[in-house]
């Protein structure tokens, strides 16, 4: 019996977003598709609403080994789009070795247009094998921001850095028109490997210095010239190796009833980074800044993240708080 149906155009763990400003103002969807694995959903937007919201699903909660994921997004000029999910990005393991789970990102973000990437991290299970690439190509008057960050496992199992191999591949380019050649801005891979962490003569876990996550954060364009200034100049007044508050007690008490709230602030998170072993750098790479830190545990890592974001408030006030839910 023939299918009263169209043959679908799309393959297994296909998807395609198109955003586009709407005439009233604000953005709207223009397109949302996906097939299994792959699930997206937007909520219905509202009036106060000031990006479109989009959520990245997948059933079950997870890739099983051998999932392939690969999703386009467009985000035409005027427009702004904020992606999340619901939880961790949960890889179970492969069969084999030779059975790698796969996530595909391609971007495409016009002038005047912003996208903001605030996922939960990737949780790779032992004896996963996961591969994932996210391009992104950018106007020269477009906005970005995007976060990749990855857990050791699943802590209360025991497992720590158990996987077979984890790589994943950030490269943001610029598009300036008119026939010119594309410009390679930032490219960004990491590759954790058990295996070869063994050949080289220590397990993997051994290599992440106690470290339960790891991510990026990466800052482009002008809606994130705020926030990428926090960043680095937060990173400035780090205390330096070395450095040494020579005070009394009573004299740094003193002192620090004499700090603006935002010194105040400084203070306490500088406490908290030591106490949770967080560790960070941020640097300017051609026009982006590029953020790389690390914390003893998943929650460390996202309070932090989103002490920073929270505090800044650029990110909430162009994108709305949907899109910093995740790192809350």
């Amino acid at each position: 019996m023939n299918s009263p149906f169209p043959p679908s155009s799309s393959s297994p763990g296909e998807g395609h977003i198109v955003v586009k400003p709407l005439p009233a103002g604000g953005s709207g969807l223009e397109t949302i598709t996906y097939q299994y694995p792959l699930k997206l959903i937007s909520p219905s937007p509202s009036a106060l609403q000031k990006s479109i919201l989009v959520f990245l699903l997948s059933y079950g909660g997870g890739l099983v080994g051998g999932d392939s994921v690969t999703l386009s997004i467009d985000v035409k000029q005027g427009s702004k789009l904020s992606l999340v999910t619901q939880g961790h990005t949960k890889i179970f393991k492969s069969a084999t070795p030779d059975i790698v789970t796969t996530q595909t990102l391609d971007v495409h973000v016009d002038d005047g247009a912003a996208l903001c990437l605030l996922p939960d991290p990737v949780q790779p299970f032992e004896s996963s094998v996961y591969a994932q690439k996210q391009l992104f190509r950018v106007k020269p008057k477009s906005s970005l921001c995007f976060l990749d960050w990855v857990t050791q496992g699943r802590a209360a199992r025991g497992e720590d850095w158990s996987f077979v191999r984890w790589k994943g591949c950030n490269e943001v380019w610029l598009d300036a028109g008119q026939d010119k050649k594309q410009r390679l801005l930032v490219r960004d891979t990491v590759i954790l490997s058990g295996p070869d962490s063994i050949l080289l003569g220590r397990p993997l876990r051994d290599t992440m210095h106690k470290l339960a996550v790891f991510g990026t954060l990466i800052l482009r364009g002008e809606k994130m010239k705020p926030i990428g200034d926090f960043f680095m100049a937060e990173f400035d007044a780090l205390p330096r190796i070395g450095g040494r508050d020579f005070r009394s007690a009573e004299a740094q008490a003193q002192g620090d009833s004499k700090l603006s709230s935002l010194e105040r602030w400084r203070s306490e998170r500088i406490k908290m980074e030591r106490h949770q072993g967080v560790l960070w750098s941020a640097a300017h790479v051609r026009g982006c800044v590029v953020v790389k830190f690390g914390a003893s545990t998943v929650e460390a890592g996202r309070e932090w993240v989103g002490a920073m974001l929270l505090k800044e408030g650029s990110i909430a006030d162009q994108f709305g708080d949907e899109a910093l839910m995740c790192v809350r």
